[in-house]
């Protein structure tokens, strides 16, 4: 037997390969290292599989939240892991993010900050960066449009208020919710996102669109201008 296939997962006890518990007893059956282990198809001379997922899982605090933010570099820092198995890893994860963005065109009527903050998460939440997004509403507060409007660095990011009242108009939103993530994870808002709301708010008066509130979302939370009395 060659080394790969004495490392492979067909090589493995029946009763410890992922593929066969998944066809026999079906996906829920498994934890997440041997999902992951899926992914990877192959360990190395020491390692298995699924000990070289559960080192990617101990890397990320045993927390896909935390996974998803790893970058390439961070998984090819893994004995075992090159470019290729870091990018397959790379793709699940993003693929996982983009199902949470399609939401059924039911769900996706805002019915207070937590329904907004539902919508907006998947884009914002795993980022290393700062980007802003404007979310545009019918009147029946129905999404008909998400739209980045910058990314910036670490601890900002530029907004030009004319793109956002020009995209309002153009598309006819009656009303629009503002979001922007921060990356520290600290949810207070800054005095620049403060006089922003406030510069967007009026800007938005003259055109008679609401803007209805303001999310800042952090590692699995989130802070709204609305709920806290201050837009």
């Amino acid at each position: 037997m060659t080394y790969k296939e004495k490392n492979s997962i067909k090589s493995w006890a029946k009763e410890d390969r992922p593929r066969e518990r998944f066809m026999l007893n079906g996906v829920k059956s498994l934890t997440n290292s041997e999902l992951i282990a899926i992914l990877l198809r192959s360990g190395t001379k020491e390692s298995s599989a699924v000990d070289l997922s559960k080192k990617l899982l101990d890397l990320a605090n045993n927390n896909l939240n935390s996974l998803g933010k790893l970058d390439i570099h961070d998984f090819t820092n893994i004995k075992g892991i090159g470019p290729t198995k870091a990018i397959t890893l790379m793709s699940a994860l993003e693929l996982g993010r983009r199902r949470k963005t399609e939401m059924p065109e039911e769900k996706l009527t805002v019915k207070n900050s937590q329904s907004m903050y539902n919508i907006v998460s998947p884009l914002l939440s795993d980022l290393k960066h700062e980007e802003f997004w404007v979310v545009h509403l019918n009147r029946a507060n129905r999404v008909i449009s998400k739209q980045r409007i910058s990314q910036g660095a670490v601890s900002g990011t530029i907004v030009d208020i004319r793109i956002i009242i020009k995209q309002a108009v153009n598309i006819l939103s009656s009303s629009i919710i503002i979001c922007h993530n921060h990356p520290s994870g600290n949810l207070n808002p800054s005095k620049p996102d403060s006089d922003l709301t406030k510069k967007i708010k009026s800007a938005c008066s003259y055109f008679d669109i609401q803007l209805l509130d303001h999310i800042i979302v952090g590692d699995n939370q989130y802070y709204s201008f609305a709920d806290n009395g201050i837009l």
